[in-house]
């Protein structure tokens, strides 16, 4: 017993001395970098802010089972029963689909134009919400290449001054440090740009998507409701189903 607690709290004073060196090799990487990492690391920031927030919003908030919500709103447009509709709608979760489809219900009574302009307006409304601030995560990325560039022509710039003005005793040092700081630069910035290629990718691609199922979806719904006009004939939308808009 006692042998097996000495284990492991040797097992865990290693993993804190490795945790400890990396922490202390990332400074040394850092500090070998000198002013070419802050820009960089700028842009690492911004990117990790903008790939949390839109993961949160593309794979969480604005995101429903298309069909399992075509399907349950289907019934209450084949029996007739707008305010039903509206209500279901109302009960889903709010994403951009819901809202769009619930703009086109609440103009049913006005007639088949009045509905198509309501979803398009919404559409409009609703599109640029999903695909906001995506397309920054490409700018960072190639920012933060072109900032390990920066840093990496600094170092180099380093390394040619060292040769040409330098006295022979310092060139090794301050070959050394140019070549470090160029590689850490380069290195670095690539690491920051990769990431935030592939998540513009992959966000762009769930935009995309979202956006699709909002089209396809107001479509199939319009098209529900001009086959069953001769049902929505005498429907309006009653004060509750108003007080849900609202």
């Amino acid at each position: 017993m006692n042998l097996g607690f000495l284990t492991n709290l040797t097992v865990l004073a290693n993993a804190g001395g490795a945790e400890r060196s990396l922490f202390e090799e990332i400074a040394k990487r850092w500090e070998a970098g000198q002013w070419g990492m802050y820009p960089i690391a700028t842009c690492l920031v911004f990117a990790l802010a903008i790939m949390i927030e839109r993961g949160i919003v593309l794979f969480g908030k604005a995101s429903i089972n298309k069909d399992a919500f075509l399907r349950g709103l289907k019934k209450h447009i084949y029996a007739g029963d707008l305010d039903k509709a509206i209500n279901y709608v109302a009960g889903q979760k709010q994403t951009p689909l819901t809202q769009v489809i619930k703009a086109g219900l609440m103009n049913v009574p006005k007639g088949e134009e009045e509905v198509q302009a309501a979803l398009d307006e919404a559409s409009l409304r609703e599109t640029p919400k999903i695909e906001a601030r995506t397309g920054y995560l490409a700018m960072l990325g190639n920012a933060a290449m072109l900032a390990g560039l920066l840093g990496t022509v600094s170092g180099l710039i380093s390394c040619f001054e060292a040769v040409a003005n330098v006295n022979p005793a310092d060139k090794a040092t301050i070959l050394a440090n140019g070549i470090s700081e160029a590689m850490n630069c380069t290195g670095f910035g690539l690491l920051t740009a990769i990431p935030a290629v592939i998540a513009f990718s992959i966000l762009s691609g769930r935009a995309t998507a979202l956006v699709n199922d909002i089209n396809e979806t107001s479509v199939a719904v319009l098209n529900l409701i001009v086959n069953n006009r001769d049902k929505f004939k005498n429907a309006t939308v009653s004060a509750s189903s108003r007080e849900v808009e609202e």
